[in-house]
């Protein structure tokens, strides 16, 4: 069960459709809190830097749907082991440059 659900349904125009795609492109673009207009609502929405995606294509029955889905994590980022060695090298870096000029 989900926290929230919001769901619009509604015939759109090509034009209309490319519009909503790119105000989501805009708004992935932006990261961290951005906003995005789906009229009549404005969403917020804290977008963080890795996201999970999935495209699905189905034919049949005289239809095409494609479908386009984002998944996110809403914990708080941590570190992936490549950032947490870097600030730790970089700590150790300022740690000795400091010494050395201590000694100076």
């Amino acid at each position: 069960m989900s926290d929230l659900k919001i769901e619009q349904k509604r015939s759109l125009s090509r034009l209309e459709a490319a519009d909503r795609l790119a105000a989501l492109a805009s708004a992935l673009r932006q990261g961290e809190d951005a906003e995005l207009e789906l009229e009549p609502w404005t969403l917020s929405l804290r977008i963080p830097s890795e996201l999970h995606s999935e495209i699905e294509l189905e034919v049949g029955g005289g239809e095409i749907e494609l479908e386009i889905e984002f998944k996110w994590s809403t914990a708080p980022a941590t570190p992936t082991k490549s950032e947490a060695g870097a600030g730790a090298a970089k700590r150790t870096t300022t740690k000795r440059t400091a010494a050395k000029k201590s000694r100076a």
